[in-house]
């Protein structure tokens, strides 16, 4: 079937699902040659974020919203990475957690590195990971758990854990048995938590 739209129109769907961020290779597919795209680049039509990795112009005078920079690094990831720990945890708005840096869940046999986020290498479930719009982030109860096994700080896992049980989400049991299934130390952090929780 031809496809009557014209080369921005086909990227810009692509990149619209994506908060307006898009590779050189979706770029190439949509029907930018390399030169066409380093003529947008240099024209300020496409802000380059980074390398192979750009962004419509249009939606740096929109909102931003926070999970905004969590698409960049999915893309930088080739999808691979996907939000963990203290930053799922501000992903699903969970207790008093705001890190500072950004951490990523990528398979054993990532190689990429960067200085900006910090890599924890593990393979997921699928049913511990769920979609967000452009990136894919891990689940309120998987984020709660991993976070308590990282050793962070035991009121960020305490205000995490009472407020994903205030919204039902889990149980206590069930809590208690995910984190006695990633190690002592993660049961230790959770079974203080479920205290300061009841008290």
């Amino acid at each position: 079937m031809f496809d009557e739209r014209g080369p921005r129109d086909r990227l810009w769907q692509v990149a619209a699902r994506q908060r307006g961020y898009f590779t050189a290779a979706e770029a190439l597919a949509a029907g930018y040659s390399y030169q066409a795209q380093q003529f947008h680049r240099k024209r300020g039509n496409w802000t380059r974020v980074d390398r192979g990795i750009y962004r419509f112009r249009e939606y740096q005078d929109l909102p931003s919203e926070a999970t905004d920079q969590f698409v960049r690094w999915s893309m930088w990831s080739r999808d691979r990475a996907v939000v963990s720990h203290t930053s799922a945890l501000a992903v699903h708005d969970l207790g008093i957690a705001n890190p500072a840096e950004i951490h990523l869940t990528v398979p054993p046999d990532f190689r990429q590195q960067h200085s900006a986020v910090v890599l924890h290498r593990s393979r997921l479930m699928d049913q511990d990971v769920e979609a967000h719009e452009g990136f894919r982030v891990t689940t309120p109860l998987r984020a709660v758990i991993e976070t308590a096994s990282a050793g962070i700080d035991q009121d960020i896992v305490d205000s995490a854990v009472a407020e994903l049980l205030s919204r039902g989400v889990t149980s206590r049991r069930r809590l208690l048995h995910a984190a006695q299934e990633m190690g002592a130390r993660t049961e230790l952090a959770v079974e203080r938590a479920l205290r300061a929780e009841a008290a």
